[in-house]
């Protein structure tokens, strides 16, 4: 089974799927969390029917409310500029004066110093782990192609969780915060797991099959491997589905993102990092021929 003569296939598919990613990135970009911007948010929950509109008119005066949220039937978030706890105390006593008993579920306030610490920190980390990562397969695999082709499946994986989180935060609302950071590292690492046990065995198969062509070793390789990769991917992906549907909203929307983060990986393991192998053996094929 020649599967890897579909690549031009596989290639048109990522890109299907990337362009609406980065054209959101570039025109939508993300809604982010306090967590980056700073700022204060409120959970609560009323005992009786209330409008979005009507708890932030209520608590305009000593609350600078940016925006509402109803999560679930009478259960808001309110965010707003960072505050101290006197003031929110304060806004939830005019809540209870105006709508009856109000329950506080969440309160987190954080400052714009932090903030912009915080989204430094993970820029860093971004940076570090694609280097760290594009080193060590370029190390173990003694050939700069399995290191650029591992890096490039990687950032495959990284812009379509990015950008489909670009379109869920301009159509839905989604905020990206520090959990979100944490669904994108993690799809970093399981992009990349699955793609060197994949060029582990291209690399075996070229040893036991010197004389073979490269092609066919690739294609062995993707044959032997996908099941496996499936395999494991599905009890993940199930059970992440299972979160997102049925977890609480403090997790939903990072399940979400490991939900993408899982399916892209597998995806881009078997049908964009062996085939980049074949396309970087293309194009210095065609350099060679052009001397």
């Amino acid at each position: 089974m020649n599967i890897m003569r579909f690549r031009t296939v596989y290639f048109a598919i990522s890109l299907l799927v990337l362009i609406p990613c980065i054209f959101s990135l570039l025109f939508f970009g993300f809604k982010p969390s306090i967590d980056f911007v700073g700022g204060s948010l409120l959970e609560i929950t009323a005992k009786q029917d209330v409008s979005k509109e009507k708890i932030q008119e209520i608590i305009s005066g000593v609350y600078q409310v940016q925006q509402v949220q109803e999560t679930e039937e009478n259960r808001f978030v309110v965010e707003g500029v960072d505050i101290a706890n006197e003031t929110k105390v304060i806004a939830l006593g005019k809540l209870t004066e105006n709508i009856g008993e109000v329950q506080e579920l969440r309160f987190e306030s954080v400052g714009p110093t932090l903030s912009k610490e915080l989204l430094l920190k993970t820029l860093t980390a971004l940076l570090l782990v694609a280097s760290i990562i594009t080193m060590y397969v370029w190390r173990q695999f003694s050939e700069l192609k399995y290191g650029v082709s591992a890096i490039l499946a990687m950032f495959h994986d990284s812009l379509v969780l990015l950008g489909s989180f670009s379109l869920l935060g301009h159509f839905f609302g989604v905020q990206v915060d520090v959990l979100f950071v944490t669904a994108l590292l993690t799809t970093l690492s399981f992009s990349v797991h699955d793609t060197i046990v994949v060029y582990d065995r291209i690399r075996e198969l070229k040893r036991k099959h010197g004389g073979t062509d490269f092609k066919m070793v690739v294609n062995m390789a993707v044959v032997e491997t996908l099941s496996r990769s499936i395999n494991n991917s599905v009890t993940i992906i199930v059970m992440l589905a299972a979160l997102s549907l049925l977890g609480g909203t403090t997790i939903r929307w990072f399940a979400v993102a490991l939900l993408i983060g899982a399916i892209t990986g597998t995806y881009s393991s078997t049908f964009t990092a062996a085939p980049l192998l074949l396309l970087w053996d293309d194009i210095v094929a065609k350099k060679k021929s052009k001397k």
